[in-house]
């Protein structure tokens, strides 16, 4: 099995590594988008969340990731189920490259050849269920894929039509992706799919630097034992991240901080209504992840620049960048 760099060992980049914790907790986010520059960690903190994920329950031999009370209908003829267990939660890559046969799934072409049946052979979709589809550099995805994530992203349910096939099977996954500005812009439905969007810089400071290249460093020469030092701050961050899942529906959330929420959204002119769904989700689950009985301002604070940042209208001459306004207007409304 392949050695993934810790998370925990990841330096700095403490939004982004929150942003993925959250979406963690509460996979109704709608995902992270992770932008910076070249050589930043977006990647390996991505690969390094998947060992913090708690095992999902499943039926064993399931190619959908079926929950054990709710196979899908699609599994008949194509999955041989052998009972119910665990499975790590599934993070899944889909390649730029990628066909739409290789997304959605497609004619399983052995069983036609060889016993002329038509059987349906799974996808990456499939394959994500219940799980982290990854993105790297989404921003040059191809339109055509980028409308059939959008669909599905919706829906929660991949629908497959094609050489006689009629296939639907669920399809609810968290979206994280990763790019660079300079390289393309995101089409702006995409964009608002995702919960949160995070910044990330190249660490600025000389001791930051250099400990990033002695981490970086160590696990090239020696991965195992490398990851085997991290195991136990790995465990305690799964561990913590198990027990926010596990209390993420009794957080309360008063009114005055949904009021707050709101008015912030309407003073920054946040598009649609899914600024104040992520404002309200997000708080939860990071009350969660810190062991509160209640969401607080704190939280509203630390959360309203990835929740907004992406979901701002911004004319030709404002010049005022996204978070500086979020900040300004928090400052404003929360301090009244």
């Amino acid at each position: 099995m392949r050695v993934v760099f810790p998370f925990s060992a990841i330096v700095g980049q403490t939004d982004m590594k929150l942003a993925l914790l959250l979406a963690a907790v509460d996979r109704t986010l709608g995902g992270v988008m992770v932008f910076g520059d070249r050589g930043s960690g977006k990647t390996t903190a991505v690969r390094g969340l998947a060992a913090l994920l708690p095992a999902l329950p499943v039926i064993a031999g399931c190619r959908f990731n079926c929950e054990p009370d709710a196979p899908s209908e699609a599994c008949a003829g194509v999955c041989h189920h052998t009972g119910v267990g665990q499975s790590p939660a599934p993070v899944v890559d889909l390649p730029l490259g990628a066909t739409e046969d290789r997304v959605v799934g497609a004619l399983d072409l052995e069983r036609a050849l060889t016993l002329g049946e038509k059987a349906f052979e799974p996808g990456l979709l499939a394959r994500a269920n219940r799980g982290f589809l990854y993105i790297d550099e989404v921003n040059l995805l191809e339109d055509h894929l980028v409308d059939l994530l959008l669909d599905v992203a919706q829906s929660g349910e991949n629908v497959v039509e094609r050489e006689g096939l009629s296939v639907r099977h669920p399809a609810r996954f968290v979206l994280v992706g990763s790019g660079n500005p300079e390289e393309g812009e995101l089409r702006p439905q995409l964009l608002d799919r995702f919960g949160l969007s995070v910044e990330v810089r190249t660490p600025e400071t000389l001791a930051d630097r250099v400990e990033v290249v002695k981490r970086r460093d160590a696990f090239d020469r020696d991965p195992a034992g490398f990851a085997k030092a991290w195991k136990n701050k790995d465990a305690a961050v799964r561990r913590k991240v198990a027990a926010a899942q596990t209390a993420l529906s009794d957080i309360a959330v008063p009114d005055a901080m949904l009021e707050a929420g709101s008015r912030l959204c309407m003073a920054v002119g946040a598009d649609g209504l899914r600024g104040e769904l992520t404002l309200l989700r997000a708080s939860r689950a990071l009350a969660a992840l810190e062991g509160r009985a209640a969401v607080t301002e704190g939280d509203l604070r630390r959360i309203a620049p990835m929740a907004l940042r992406h979901r701002l209208r911004r004319g030709p001459l404002d010049e005022q960048a996204s978070t500086t306004r979020i900040e300004r207007a928090m400052d404003e409304l929360l301090a009244a």
